[in-house]
């Protein structure tokens, strides 16, 4: 049955993605033009379309960036997935409800999802899709049986502020496209939307902030686009440092906790294994899942905040334990003699073969990741999967449930692994930025690094930055490691991250970036419009003292077949 989750009545003509898509980072906000370049429609712009795509992907950042194409009049006509979404839902909501913005949201089944695909042009309406003479009834969503309880009806009713009812609606709402039956309490939250991605992420937040909203429960905050502290002493124009300080400013007024980290998994108090969280950033959200076996679905931006402001979630995704079993089987032959860039490689191929299911990942038994290793891997794998976690059998804690009866599988071998070199290996040999700290260094990252530097210097012609979190940074200037860093000319920046950086923190005269980070691999080329090399980390810190990127592949790649 065709459902109409967010209803609207537009027209336009459609487009087609061949597979999912994050639009952070993956579009241009201002044009509305698919940048990611690893996509097969790059290049395509989503601007007044009828837009299909099999479900979104990527960041949780999506929902805050459609909010920015509708006020920039470059957002998509109406968005049609072929399975479940909240990401961007989420933001279609956001912008209708708050703003004036319309922007249908359907979910087709498969055969008339592939019906409407044949379509140049459509019109949709409160009834129906009508392209040429094909008409497809839908189904507004029902109001659904969904039990609230009592302080859930308090908080609807505006008891605790005008802001928390409208963060109930919208919980509500989102809850019964996803077929919950009840909401649950959450324990802690974390903000992703605080990140400056356009004017349409402040003026959420102020409006959140003046309706008098206050977070219910221990909140932490994502990497912000700017070093709070020090923004004007590093070039950053007013233009842009000023409103994006401010809407950091907005969530701690509403008493969120100014962690600002992609990686809040690194903080002293991590979430336990069978906690109920609710966090937004995609890496945090599956090492959470997956690592930690903490619970938690993907919650987009905007979302993360109403969640905090109640205290409350849908009981629907992988907070449900039957939800959190493998769907696909990946068996891994995995090379001889590997580094640590197999991890982030591997956790990009692991998403490009299950991008819209829980995979188990086989043939790992014999090896023992560290947690930087599987913070890379979690943080690739979102790039390319929709899915809020992983299992590797023998590794992580739920990895021995049992697949679901129909559970396929599927193989990654050597020729992926050189396949994909070649493809994050893009850029000239010359490099003039190495980029680390995508998500946010650890301290043990800053110890390793630090080791590899240690006696060396970086080239003058070479700009090395390390992003991190502010916990971190604290950590590693006690123990000496920050001083060593910087001693060898490494920049330490704490606040932002690599995929919220801009000029002139990113050097604006670098033209080829190296990165051990699989997902900055994936998305420097749109977010810095730069080349991109890629490597270990002790390839990156070759890289730093020569400016050279490594000639060839390590010995552990392949040569990839002719």
């Amino acid at each position: 049955m065709a459902r109409l989750i967010v209803k609207a009545t537009v027209s336009g003509p459609v487009l087609v993605c061949d597979e999912g898509l994050s639009v952070w980072g993956g579009v241009d906000p201002a044009s509305g033009r698919i940048i990611d370049s690893l996509h097969p429609q790059h290049g395509a712009c989503l601007a007044g379309q009828i837009v299909l795509m099999p479900t979104s992907r990527g960041s949780c950042t999506g929902s805050g960036v459609l909010l920015g194409l509708a006020f920039a009049g470059t957002a998509p006509k109406a968005l049609v997935f072929r399975e479940s979404e909240d990401i961007l839902t989420l933001g279609a909501l956001v912008a209708q409800r708050l703003f004036g913005h319309d922007i249908a949201v359907l979910r087709l089944p498969a055969e008339e999802y592939d019906l409407l695909a044949q379509a140049t042009e459509a019109e949709i309406s409160p009834e129906a899709i009508t392209a040429g003479a094909t008409r497809i009834a839908v189904v507004p969503d029902a109001d659904s049986a969904l039990d609230l309880s009592d302080a859930d009806c308090a908080t609807l009713a505006g008891e605790h502020g005008e802001a928390a009812q409208l963060a109930m609606e919208i919980i509500i709402t989102m809850a019964r496209a996803q077929g919950a039956e009840a909401l649950i309490d959450v324990s802690r939250v974390h903000i992703d939307g605080c990140i400056y991605a356009s004017p349409a992420f402040l003026t959420f937040a102020r409006a959140m902030a003046d309706m008098g909203g206050r977070v219910r429960v221990p909140t932490t905050m994502n990497a912000i686009s700017v070093d709070h502290a020090n923004w004007r002493n590093q070039g950053v124009p007013d233009s842009f440092g000023a409103p994006a300080s401010q809407l950091a400013d907005a969530y701690v007024e509403m008493g969120a906790r100014p962690s600002f980290t992609c990686a809040p998994y690194l903080l002293d108090d991590k979430p336990k294994a069978g906690e109920d969280i609710a966090w937004a950033e995609s890496n945090a959200v599956i090492y959470a899942n997956s690592v930690l076996g903490a619970r938690t679905v993907k919650h987009a931006d905007f979302m993360d905040l109403c969640i905090a402001l109640t205290g409350r979630a849908a009981r629907a995704g992988v907070y449900l334990e039957a939800n959190r079993a493998p769907a696909r089987i990946i068996d891994v032959t995995t090379p001889e003699a590997i580094d640590d860039a197999f991890w982030p490689m591997l956790g990009w191929l692991v998403g490009q073969a299950a991008p819209d299911r829980i995979p188990l990942i086989r043939g790992l038994e014999a090896l023992a990741p560290g947690e930087d290793d599987l913070k890379a891997l979690c943080a690739a794998y979102g790039t390319t999967s929709a899915a809020p976690m992983l299992h590797i059998a023998g590794i992580t804690p739920e990895a021995a449930l049992p697949p679901l009866a129909t559970a396929d599988q599927c193989h990654i071998g050597a020729q992926d692994f050189a396949t994909l070199w070649e493809n994050f290996n893009l850029g000239a040999e010359k490099v003039d930025l190495v980029a680390l700290g995508s998500p946010h260094f650890s301290a043990s990252e800053a110890t390793a690094f630090a080791a590899l530097m240690e006696g060396r210097q970086v080239d003058p012609a070479v700009t090395t930055i390390v992003t991190l979190g502010r916990a971190t940074l604290a950590r590693i200037t006690e123990t000496g490691v920050a001083g060593r860093l910087q001693a060898a000319g490494v920049r330490i920046v704490p606040d932002i991250c690599w995929c919220s950086i801009s000029e002139p923190v990113f050097p604006p005269e670098a033209r080829v970036l190296m990165t051990n980070s699989g997902k900055y691999a994936h998305y420097a080329p749109g977010l810095s419009n730069r080349a991109v090399r890629f490597g270990s980390l002790a390839q990156c810190a070759e890289t730093a003292t020569t400016g050279l990127a490594p000639a060839a592949p390590p010995p552990w790649i392949a040569a990839p077949a002719s």
